[in-house]
């Protein structure tokens, strides 16, 4: 008998500054760990003034975690320690597998408007991976599927499994869900996910109602965290509601956190510096 997961938390994301002075929102982050297990932390970046973005996100290292940036409108340049170079641009995704290593930066840059809006996820990495090669996966707008349900109801799956049709990030080993989602006013929206799995909505336009006709309708910026259950279910509110929703299988592991790098314990940190300061953090 299906299980509809009723609303365990709501958070509101909150204004910040990062890399060289980009002025963001945060969903969640280090002070929500562990209850978004795998998920560490979700930012959105959505502004029409060049000077809370164009400062970027020069080199910096990476090591235990995949990155996963999703632009919808804009650009996002950006090279790294193995000689990548690219832009991401509207619409497209890159999952970043940092594993055991890699230094990049990462430039935003406005639509001729001057419009940038985009989000990135960070995911963990079990210990069993952490050291793993690292690895990109980048997926352009045509390459994303979007699925139709009765309704009008628009789903863009990035990652996972919808109506028969899978997403074109794979082989993650989390095994996560990542779907953007538009619903009509007025119109439900039921989901199946996996048991067990950690799942989160994040509302991007409109208000919706989560979990419940019962529940209070939740509008932009807020974050959804569902509890136990094998289905998800959302009513759009008058003017709909577009949201991410995000899911993937816990690690149950100790986290060990210090700026971009995420590790077990305390001293695994400590190496990954040291050895970012004596240049042999590359190459494991």
């Amino acid at each position: 008998m299906s299980s509809v997961r009723s609303v365990e938390q709501v958070y509101k994301s909150i204004p910040t500054v990062e890399g060289a002075g980009v002025r963001l929102k945060r969903a969640f982050g280090f002070h929500q760990v562990p209850k978004l297990d795998p998920f560490l932390l979700l930012d959105d970046f959505h502004s029409a003034r060049p000077a809370d973005y164009l400062p970027g996100f020069p080199w910096h290292p990476h090591r235990g975690i995949e990155t996963v940036s999703y632009v919808l409108e804009g650009r996002v340049e950006h090279g790294d320690s193995m000689g990548n170079k690219g832009s991401i641009e509207s619409g497209d995704v890159q999952w970043m597998t940092a594993g055991s290593g890699i230094v990049h930066q990462e430039m935003p840059h406005g639509t001729a408007d001057g419009n940038l809006w985009g989000f990135q996820l960070w995911t963990n990495l079990p210990a069993s991976c952490k050291m793993m090669a690292p690895r990109y996966q980048e997926i352009q707008q045509q390459d994303i599927p979007e699925v139709v349900f009765k309704g009008g109801i628009r789903v863009k799956l990035i990652c996972g499994h919808l109506e028969g049709v899978q997403g074109p990030v794979r082989d993650i080993v989390t095994n996560p869900e990542y779907l953007d989602v538009r619903i009509p006013a007025k119109v439900s929206w039921k989901h199946e996910v996996a048991e067990g799995h950690t799942v989160f909505a994040y509302v991007i336009e409109g208000q919706g109602q989560f979990g419940s006709l019962a529940a209070a309708p939740l509008g932009v910026d807020h974050v959804v965290v569902f509890g136990s259950g094998d289905s998800v279910a959302v009513t759009a509110g008058a003017r709909g509601v577009r949201f991410l929703l995000i899911s993937g299988k816990p690690l149950g592991e100790p986290v060990a956190w210090a700026g971009p790098i995420v590790m077990n314990t305390e001293a695994e940190l400590q190496t990954a510096f040291e050895e970012y300061e004596n240049g042999t953090f590359l190459g494991h």
